[in-house]
């Protein structure tokens, strides 16, 4: 969805929009802040979610913490992203393993 598309959202410093009063305003903003906490907390499900694959979970989990799962196997954040997803600490080591297999193998260039 392109930026021009997207529903309201909250920027940083948005002011009222041209003609809308001080109580809409406010208004708005406690419904897109509403909105998003309710993304936020859907996404969290989702990450905890036994229909989503490991892999899905773990980058549900990646995108809300705007963190990447860790190369190293003894990391401190993979006992937290396995805690967090609900997957083991093999499922999250077994993806791990799979993305420096990945990055091994592929070409350079």
């Amino acid at each position: 969805m392109s930026e021009s598309n997207m529903p309201d959202r909250i920027e940083p410093n948005a002011g009222p929009r041209a003609g809308e009063s001080p109580a809409d305003y406010r208004q708005r903003m406690a419904r897109l802040q509403a909105e998003a906490l309710e993304r936020r907390k859907q996404e969290i499900s989702e990450q905890r979610s036994p229909t989503n694959t490991p892999a899905d979970r773990i980058r549900i989990w990646e995108r809300l913490h705007q963190l990447s799962l860790p190369p190293s196997p003894e990391h401190r954040l993979i006992a937290i992203i396995a805690a967090d997803t609900g997957l083991s600490l093999e499922e999250v080591q077994a993806e791990r393993r799979l993305r420096a297999a990945a990055r091994t193998a592929a070409p350079i260039g």
